[in-house]
């Protein structure tokens, strides 16, 4: 069967923590679900506490799921002992721990975290200890105060970032037998870690797309104070790797490598399934393939909508019979919340009493679900009931102002299933000169000596009461009391 899927930090925690305070709680699976909330599915009959070891240590294959609705938390996580393979499944809701170990004290064993959403919190992130530690992320957030070690000790240690965002103090990448291939996640380090993790880059040690991808690696750009890490794939998948789409009909599209021989066309094979095994273990190309050795670069499918589909492009640019296998791309297809746009921030000034002006907001969805409703909001003012909007459900509507300040303004659009929103801000001065030399790149006229944002008579004045003064010093040496 052919499978597609081609200094030590001092240990703060231990890994078994047993004390007069907490208690090691093994999953057995033995409950009616594979839930973490779920009692009888841990030995003894409870769910891990914020004190006590969680360790999903068999039996072989299980999966523990924590989902939407699910605050799960305890002291110590473990994943994979024993030489058995046992996977966690974070797909919604939140973990919190104060340190976790994913592939332990086994060489045989292989703990394995699959995390496609919700939020998992703890302090260092080690992947393979003894053992074999995978992270296999398409989605959701892993925030660490510590660092991510990969591998923890003597073990092997693999990063799939696929999706989602890891964020952590830095990153150890211990030796050759730990790796990050990143897909459409992104890595955010706090600092400036770029040399550290370039060096990790030259030694390939991470990679992009399994080695068909691009690199972008800065600190302080994309993340103020911070380092970030992300890739882009050779081939400039369209919709982006990772990205939501609205369902329906949707074309597919790619650039094609450059071929071995100039001019000669370069073939291609494209798979797409909602069915992530099916690509990964590729048992049955033909049931999932829908272009075969063409020379094209878009194809047009059908999606449905609260479903991820995953594609892959693999190229001919050599043998007829020996594709170069292509990464797997994914995406979600949901109906799009409206982009709203409630324009551009403002300055304006009172004229002798209150001020009416204009708000215009713009909105786009795909109108899948309903017809989207707005609603103007005033999110700070001066004072309550300084502002006054005239037609809160309106897109475009009037505002009256009657006090100095700043006002902030939200515009929300619902569209039966989901929102979006955007911000205004208007300042109000007393005058049109005081707006105007708020404005960050005014410039005052030359000759505007009394700064009232125009040149007449009154500077004329000033020019002619200092004409022929000066204050030029008179002596050679000046003395500062």
């Amino acid at each position: 069967m052919f499978t597609r899927m081609t200094c030590l930090v001092s240990l703060v925690l231990l890994l078994v923590q047993i004390n007069s305070a907490s208690a090691l709680i093994s999953w057995d699976d033995g409950g009616p679900d594979h839930l973490w909330s779920t009692a009888a599915n841990w030995s003894p009959d409870a769910v891990p506490g914020r004190i006590d070891a969680a360790s999903i240590d068999g039996p072989e294959n299980t999966h523990c799921v924590i989902q939407d609705g699910i605050a799960a938390e305890c002291e110590t996580l473990r994943v994979g002992n024993g030489g058995l393979t046992t996977n966690l499944d974070i797909t919604g809701g939140s973990l919190v721990a104060a340190g976790a170990y994913i592939g332990v004290d086994s060489p045989a064993g292989h703990g394995i975290l699959n995390m496609s959403g919700g939020r998992f919190s703890t302090g260092s992130l080690q992947l393979g200890w003894d053992g074999i530690g995978t992270l296999n992320m398409t989605g959701g957030v892993i925030e660490l105060s510590d660092n991510l070690v990969v591998p923890g000790l003597s073990g092997k240690g693999t990063v799939n970032l696929r999706g989602g965002t890891i964020k952590a103090s830095d990153l150890q990448l211990t030796s050759a037998s730990g790796s990050i291939d990143v897909g459409a996640g992104t890595l955010i380090l706090d600092g400036d870690d770029t040399a550290t993790v370039q060096a990790y880059i030259d030694d390939g040690w991470i990679t992009a797309y399994k080695g068909q991808g691009r690199l972008h690696l800065d600190y302080d750009l994309t993340n103020e104070g911070q380092t970030t890490l992300a890739a882009t794939a050779l081939l400039e998948p369209i919709p982006v790797d990772g990205g939501l789409v609205s369902p329906g009909e949707l074309e597919l599209s790619w650039t094609l490598p450059d071929p071995c021989v100039p001019g000669e066309p370069v073939l291609v094979d494209v798979y797409f399934t909602d069915k992530l095994e099916l690509l990964e273990q590729f048992t049955d190309p033909a049931a999932i393939r829908i272009v075969n050795k063409q020379n094209v670069t878009s194809v047009v499918v059908q999606t449905q909508a609260k479903t991820r589909y995953y594609w892959a492009v693999d190229a001919y640019i050599g043998s007829p019979e020996d594709p170069i296998y292509g990464p797997i791309f994914s995406f979600f297809a949901d109906n799009m919340p409206p982009q709203v746009d409630a324009g551009a921030d403002v300055v304006t000034w009172l004229e002798g009493g209150p001020r009416i002006g204009n708000l215009d907001a713009t909105v786009t969805d795909d109108g899948l679900v309903s017809a989207y409703t707005v609603r103007w909001t005033v999110i700070s003012e001066p004072n309550e009931g300084n502002a006054v909007i005239e037609t809160p459900t309106a897109e475009e509507t009037n505002i009256t102002l009657a006090a100095l300040g700043e006002y902030v303004l939200q515009v929300e659009a619902f569209d039966g299933e989901y929102s979006g929103s955007d911000t205004v801000t208007i300042n109000v001065y007393n005058d049109s000169c005081q707006a105007a030399r708020a404005l960050p790149d005014y410039e005052p006229l030359v000759g505007d000596l009394n700064g009232d944002c125009r040149v007449d008579d009154l500077d004329l004045a000033l020019l002619q009461e200092n004409w022929l003064k000066e204050n030029s010093l008179t002596e050679d040496w000046f003395i500062l009391d």
